[in-house]
């Protein structure tokens, strides 16, 4: 595709700015997801700043070459809460957070320094475009169901369920999906650079709408927006104190050193059992991720910067990620799919992007209108970018001969188990969907290895047996 703006290009002033804040709004419903979920005293604020931090970790160690944004890791759940398990104490739970992501990180060195000695000649063996390419898919289409189940429900909840009626979220959700389609697709200069902003805006400008006139009129059906979202943020007690405009995150390394509770050596056995296969799972969507990226801007990431250099990005910057904000990062689909979708692949924009994270995460009001975005807007922007990330993994496999057996089934298993969801447990340690159908593309391409010639043979034999009933005819 045609880049308006290619990797080493540096917009300049307001459009900067702009462009940065849309690489946030894209990455930012994940990354704050992930500590809510978690929950033990971890912020989102704090996941804000980590996510800021370790992309930059990330740029400085690839030079700038790869543009995208490091979030909080959902592969890391599992993990994290196994951190907080067993009655410990708070500030030994976020010190495991740190730990499990030293852990996990050095996992990543420890591949980067194979990969810088071997070189990543076998990554490309292992994991041609057949096997990258519908693994790929399977991320954005593993996130299909994220997307609708967010598409159909606003945020204002009573008892613990959503009030708002589905068909106003849907309404809602697809006003801001069609409104970024249609700028993407129509808008000249700037409007076609930032359609999620433009999007995000009418879509929350509607749900707003319909929320004060639920409000006014006592419709629950019309509530979508959580305006108490201002209040717990803002006010302390009720009443206006500093912390109502400007908050230190809750960093965890400072609630770490807070603690009390020693750390055993099964506690530490219990982080590492739970980080360290997680690590080696998530290297391989790390791959995949880069292939993709690469597809888009035409350039091969594995080989410049190099695949180490991702490698050593992305493993410290999930340490500086958690020490920060306690989750280890990943690279986005998210932020993947607006590079793809907006052409703009310029990394500086990243760069600002992250420290706009950090700055944001002190400025309370700006965390309450990032948090108050209701679920039906994020689903309408998410169905287009899951579904940039699935058609990218599809586009790498244009190329890719499906007549062939060998392809035809690598993709089929990859696709079937990726969409099926199968995954495998051992214990606390979870191989995932993502994970599990690429080990399985992997191996079923390399026991079919060789069977091109087998074809062949049998479409030559097929071929003559034609010619020969043809002459026989004659």
């Amino acid at each position: 595709m045609k880049l308006t703006y290619d990797v080493a290009d540096k917009p300049k002033g307001a459009k900067l700015l702009t462009l940065a804040l849309q690489q946030m709004l894209a990455i930012l419903a994940a990354t704050i997801a992930v500590p809510m979920i978690v929950g033990n005293g971890m912020t989102p604020a704090a996941a804000m700043f980590g996510a800021g931090a370790g992309s930059i970790v990330y740029l400085l160690f690839t030079k700038g070459r790869s543009p995208v944004f490091l979030g909080s890791s959902f592969a890391f759940l599992g993990p994290m809460a196994t951190a907080f398990a067993g009655g410990v104490s708070m500030q030994l739970g976020f010190l495991g957070l740190i730990l499990g992501a030293v852990l996990a990180g050095l996992v990543y060195v420890v591949i980067a320094l194979v990969v810088k000695a071997v070189g990543v000649e076998w990554i490309n063996k292992i994991m041609p475009p057949v096997v990258i390419g519908p693994t790929v898919a399977i991320i954005g289409l593993s996130l299909a169901g994220n997307a609708v189940g967010d598409l159909q429900k606003g945020d204002v909840a009573i008892d613990g369920a959503a009030v708002a009626s589905p068909y106003v979220a849907i309404l809602c959700g697809l006003i801001t999906l069609f409104t970024v389609m249609l700028c993407a697709s129509f808008g000249k200069k700037t409007m076609k650079l930032i359609p999620f902003i433009i999007g995000i805006a009418v879509g929350y400008a509607v749900a707003l709408l319909c929320t004060i006139i639920g409000n006014c009129a006592d419709i629950n059906e019309l509530k979508l927006i959580d305006l108490d979202v201002f209040s717990n943020y803002m006010l302390k007690d009720g009443s206006i104190s500093t912390e109502t405009f400007f908050q230190l995150p809750k960093f965890t390394f400072i609630e770490a050193l807070k603690g009390t509770g020693e750390l055993t050596g099964t506690y530490f056995l219990t982080i590492f059992a739970a980080y360290v296969p997680v690590a080696f799972v998530v290297f391989a969507e790390h791959v995949a991720d880069h292939k993709n990226l690469s597809s888009i801007i035409e350039r091969d990431l594995l080989k410049d910067p190099g695949l180490s250099n991702t490698l050593l990005g992305d493993g410290i910057g999930s340490m500086a990620g958690a020490f920060f904000g306690g989750s280890p990062n990943t690279t986005y689909g998210e932020s993947i799919a607006c590079v793809a979708i907006t052409g703009n692949a310029s990394s500086i924009t990243i760069l600002f992007a992250a420290f706009g994270c950090m700055i944001f995460s002190f400025l309370t009001p700006l965390v309450a209108l990032i948090d108050s975005i209701p679920s039906c807007v994020m689903g309408g922007v998410c169905i287009s970018l899951y579904g940039f990330i699935s058609v990218s993994g599809l586009k790498m496999l244009q190329k890719v001969d499906l007549g062939i057996n060998r392809n035809l089934f690598t993709a089929s298993v990859i696709l079937i188990a990726g969409i099926g969801g199968l995954s495998l447990t051992f214990g606390d340690i979870t191989i995932t969907t993502i994970a599990t159908a690429l080990i399985l593309g992997i191996i079923t391409n390399t026991v079919l290895a060789g069977s091109e010639a087998n074809d062949a043979k049998q479409a030559d034999s097929e071929t003559k047996q034609i010619e020969m009933k043809k002459n026989g005819k004659k």
